[in-house]
């Protein structure tokens, strides 16, 4: 922890002290009393950013205003000597345990001691020594053991299923159809690695010449909470198919699920290393990526943290695979089978409770079935039951973490602030829980929270559009380019729209959804690369050249 704030060391030690507090505790409450007395730390806003106003060594008081993101606390010192404001990151200091939480209950499950540098060298080494016999094996043999694994995850489905929903909230039907997806993943790159990674001959001048892909080695991947099994094993299943080993670093309050999927492949039978589980504080992230023995990265999550792992991956000239941020349009058209659409989009919308990358986010429907349209999407969402995420009766769960729900609310009024109109939900339930209840806002236009930024949670947002070519506008006046939906009853229409929307994948009458038959990924802010089909398998290999010169005989 090395923080230059300034020389009044009294402020600076308590301010890290109290960070440090801020990192155990979380505590909701409006005010949080720190073991150091002589400060006090104020909750304001989002239940993650913070101020702090006390006195120094000398008397006089200072303040610091603290913000949290993704394991690191920005802060922000005013010093009691008149002096410039300083900006400085606070970083989780060494020995802090890594939690899980019920996002329920708010109880805490587990805590997870982090892997100290020695041990993650030790891992690091460990795969690699793995990949260089792991890369001779046969795809047969690699095959055989990757349909063990999609059985262990199938003999194993209510029990990973009930991790999750006690992990980050998700609804056990929903689990339990994670993991199923998890297991035909394996499977369908059991069945076809070897055809898609075959040897391709190319006609040339030579007596023989072909492409060939080999492995690349060590692939490192870092991978978020909201699909904790699925987003991993849509990189595991092809990376290792392919001949590589595979590192994880999941999101701090997935410990459990993290080293639950390292279990599954011990479970069947792979080799040590050739699938290792770190556990790591995202702060620490950027040594893994730079280590000599680890050749390739692939991240899932949010656009600032794509853009800082695709610049320490571009920094060492690393291949980086990078599936990020969206914010999917879905276009309703004058034509569309307006009952189909509805429920398509509601549906669409709360898939994880909304928290999902490809959920829908933007309603853009034209002017002349926008008030039936918006009339019977409302009616919908008052419907579904949001709870305990055991209760078979649940249709979604919990937000994930507490911090991250105060950030939808806050979306939410800021967009209603706006002139954003609140048709539904909107207020923060009073029970114990991260809950947030579904929430529809009309009128939204450019400009506003709700258009431009991506809402992480059960917020819908209904744009009108004044024709078909004004929907397509608004559909691509966004920076995020994931996936996107049309809803029309003329296909002809539908693939000329389809064509002009930027994004990585458009759905017509139908929801967006990946499926490990189609690649699947993004452009602009969405990040790049592929996974799942043939060209994901082919993102994490050496595409090589081999070429055959004609010899003369002697």
């Amino acid at each position: 922890m090395s923080v230059d704030f300034h020389r009044a060391g009294t402020l600076q030690q308590k301010v890290l002290h109290l960070v440090c507090e801020i990192a155990i505790e979380r505590r909701p409450k409006n005010q949080v009393q720190p073991t150091t007395p002589a400060l006090r730390l104020l909750r304001r806003g989002p239940s993650a950013s913070y101020h702090l106003h006390g006195p120094s060594s000398t008397g006089r008081y200072g303040d610091a205003g603290i913000s949290h993101y993704q394991g690191v606390y920005q802060c922000r010192i005013q010093s009691p000597i008149p002096s410039p404001m300083v900006n400085a990151i606070a970083r989780r200091p060494k020995g802090l345990l890594m939690q899980s939480v019920n996002p329920h209950s708010q109880q805490q499950i587990a805590t997870y001691a982090p892997y100290d540098d020695a041990k993650i060298e030790q891992l690091i080494s460990a795969a690699d020594s793995t990949f260089h016999d792991w890369r001779t094996t046969s795809f047969a043999a690699r095959a055989a053991l990757m349909r063990v694994a999609a059985n262990v995850l199938r003999q194993r489905q209510t029990e990973l299923a009930a991790l999750m929903a006690s992990e980050m909230g998700k609804v056990l039907k929903d689990g339990v159809a994670e993991i199923g997806k998890c297991a035909d993943c394996c499977d369908f790159y059991a069945d076809n690695a070897e055809k898609f990674l075959a040897n391709q001959p190319i006609a040339t001048d030579a007596a023989d010449s072909y492409i060939a892909c080999d492995p690349l080695g060590v692939v490192l991947a870092v991978m978020p909470w909201n699909f904790p099994f699925w987003q991993v094993f849509r990189f595991a299943a092809p990376a290792l198919m392919a001949g590589n080993v595979g590192l994880l670093k999941h999101a701090s309050n997935a410990c459990g699920c993290a080293l639950a999927i390292q279990d599954v492949f011990m479970q069947a039978g792979f080799p040590a290393g050739a699938f290792t589980t770190l556990l790591v504080e995202g702060t620490r992230v950027e040594p893994i990526i730079r280590h000599r023995l680890v050749r390739a990265v692939t991240l899932t999550g949010s656009t600032p943290a794509g853009k800082s792992v695709a610049g320490i991956a571009g920094s060492e000239l690393k291949k980086s695979v990078l599936e990020l941020g969206g914010s999917d349009a879905y276009i309703v058209l004058q034509d569309a089978d307006l009952g189909l659409a509805v429920q398509t989009c509601v549906k669409s919308r709360l898939i994880n409770g909304g928290q999902s990358c490809i959920a829908a986010k933007r309603f853009i429907v034209v002017r002349s079935v926008q008030e039936e349209f918006t009339r019977r999407y409302v009616e919908q969402f008052r419907n579904v039951r949001f709870g305990d995420p055991t209760d078979p009766e649940s249709d979604i769960g919990p937000m994930a973490r507490a911090d991250l729900r105060d950030q939808i609310h806050d979306q939410v009024c800021r967009s209603v602030a706006q002139g954003a109109q609140l048709l539904i939900g909107g207020a923060v339930p009073d029970q114990p829980g991260s809950y947030y209840p579904p929430t529809v806002l009309g009128g939204v236009r450019p400009g506003m929270v709700a258009f431009e930024e991506e809402i992480f949670g059960p917020v819908a947002s209904i744009i009108e559009a004044d024709d078909e070519a004004d929907a397509i506008a608004l559909a691509n006046q966004s920076e995020f380019g994931l996936g996107s939906a049309v809803f029309t009853s003329d296909k002809s229409k539908a693939d000329r729209i389809a064509r002009q929307i930027d994004a990585g994948s458009v759905f017509v009458n139908a929801l967006v959804k990946s499926d490990v038959r189609l690649p699947f990924g993004g452009v602009k802010h969405s990040g790049y690369g592929r996974e799942l089909s043939w060209f994901g398998i082919q993102e994490f290999v050496n595409i090589k050249t081999v070429y055959h010169a004609n010899v003369p005989r002697q």
